[in-house]
């Protein structure tokens, strides 16, 4: 490996998926203000809302969110208010 090419900052970091609380620690530069205490170790904390570990893809267990089946919802119960008049 080439000398002197990493960061100064590069040190290990928790990553959270807020979803599920789980963790898994790495090495990362990313710039964090909060920190975890993990095995009576202080780590900075990265919080995400998807990981892996949560992801229905990785999980096999299929969300579906339909966005324009909403609209469509919204519009059979309330119509077009302008129309009316």
């Amino acid at each position: 490996m080439k000398a002197n090419i990493h960061p100064d900052n590069y040190r290990e970091v928790v990553f959270k998926d807020m979803s599920n609380d789980e963790i898994f620690i790495t090495r990362s530069t990313i710039n964090t203000r909060e920190t975890i205490e993990v095995d009576g170790v202080t780590y900075p904390l990265v919080k995400l809302e998807i990981t892996s570990s949560s992801h229905p893809f990785f999980t096999g267990k299929q969300k579906l969110v339909d966005t324009a089946g909403r609209i469509d919802k919204f519009l059979s119960r309330y119509g077009d208010r302008k129309k009316k008049k």
